[in-house]
């Protein structure tokens, strides 16, 4: 099993309400139709998903394994921030949707995170060798939908407040949790775990593989910078600068604890990772050294993508941040930029048929160790969902997954 699964942006396919904020000359909008921008960003993290399952293994060393870590977790960690970011396109970017129309786009938020959850749960069920991120992702979009009306500001400071408290608290929990005492109370009260077979509920805020406990984090940095005025020069500015200061905070601390912090090395030594191959000096930046086991509090001091820490949630988050600038940036400043990669932007807007065409792909090749395919198998993986998304976008506005989802919300047009 592989907890390299990422997040896709199933708020895709949700149109950026039809008023377009004028720059203060009034010379040029800040948006046009969707934000290119964002969509390039998420087909980078198609991308980053895609060399995570199928290209080859990190632990194997190299260029190669190296440029292959990089996409493991980060990728996941892009995916949850532009899915705050897409909560707000549709609930209201600048200025947040109110009376009716207010409550059918909060509505129709709530109908794509019931519909993750029963489509992450099934396809779990069917034993793919991939952690399955999308449940998960349903229950992140509930937790965050409350704060959605707040200002960039307090956007800001609950992703802060989250990422700093959350990481320590889900430590706790799970530390807390006797799997012989809770398992058979879970499976009789939880209608979700009577379903599907799972902990429910349960596995996914406390001890899944991607616990809601610690992502929503990413989710409200998301939001938070989806409230600001991306065509602004100061304003980008100030985010590539915080997302540079946050992936030094993030990575830079646990790289100096690691090195300095006593008893922090000899401990992660000590206990181990969770199938962990690498040193644990490399834990700062790599989830080689393996996952945490929660024998040892040093975990907790690690910046490896998938250790749910507060210095991981930190680093990711800057990271997130600074390629979403860097995206938006190079497509608004680099006309023939965004020509080149107008294939990626086109795979960006179609981020849940992707995610389930990978899973399909992995099936049908019969793929059961991931990471760990040859780089022509990834290569191949790329190129026909390009190819797919290059298609289909030339004869439809989203696609197939994203419109049977627009289309399933429909209904909340009936709230009144």
């Amino acid at each position: 099993m592989t907890q390299n699964a990422s997040l896709p942006n199933f708020a895709a396919g949700t149109q950026i309400e039809p008023t377009v904020p004028v720059s203060p000359a009034g010379t040029r909008p800040a948006q046009l139709g969707r934000l290119v921008g964002v969509d390039l960003a998420r087909g980078l993290a198609v991308f980053g998903m895609y060399a995570a399952h199928v290209g080859p293994d990190p632990s194997s060393g190299g260029v190669t394994g190296h440029v292959m870590e990089l996409f493991h977790g980060r990728a996941s960690a892009l995916f949850a921030f532009l899915a705050g970011f897409s909560i707000i396109l549709m609930t209201g970017r600048r200025v947040p949707k109110t009376g009716r129309e207010g409550r059918q786009a909060v509505a129709k938020v709530l109908i794509r995170a019931v519909l993750l959850v029963a489509l992450g749960t099934w396809l779990t069920s069917t034993g793919t060798p991939v952690e399955v991120i999308l449940a998960y992702y349903g229950l992140c979009f509930v937790l965050v939908l409350p704060f959605h009306r707040l200002r960039a500001g307090a956007l800001a400071a609950i992703a802060a407040g989250t990422a700093l408290v959350l990481p320590q608290l889900l430590y706790v929990v799970q530390r807390s949790i006797d799997d012989d005492s809770w398992a058979e109370t879970v499976t009789h009260n939880d209608p979700l775990a009577l379903v599907s077979g799972t902990d429910g509920f349960v596995e996914l805020m406390f001890t899944g593989s991607y616990p809601a406990l610690a992502w929503v984090p990413f989710l409200f940095a998301g939001m938070a910078v989806a409230r600001l005025d991306l065509a602004a020069t100061a304003v980008r500015i100030r985010l590539a600068a915080t997302g540079i200061a946050l992936a030094v905070l993030g990575y830079g601390g646990s790289w100096l604890a690691l090195h300095l912090v006593p008893g922090v090395s000899s401990a992660l030594a000590a206990g181990g990772g969770e199938d962990g191959s690498g040193s644990v000096m490399s834990a700062w930046w790599s989830d080689t050294a393996g996952y945490p086991t929660g024998d040892s509090a040093a975990w907790l001091w690690v910046a490896s993508p998938h250790s749910e820490t507060t210095l991981s949630v930190v680093g990711n988050t800057g990271v997130a941040i600074a390629v979403l600038v860097g995206c938006v940036i190079a497509v608004d400043a680099l006309p023939r930029f965004r020509r080149l990669t107008a294939p990626v932007v086109a795979v960006g807007t179609m981020s849940l048929t992707a995610y389930v065409l990978h899973l399909a792909g992995i099936w049908a090749l019969g793929i059961e160790e991931l990471p760990g395919s040859p780089l022509h198998v990834l290569f191949g993986f790329l190129v026909a969902v390009t190819v797919f998304a290059v298609v289909w976008s030339r004869f439809f506005r989203r696609g197939p997954l994203e419109r049977l989802m627009g289309d399933t919300t429909r209904i909340a047009r009936w709230v009144k």
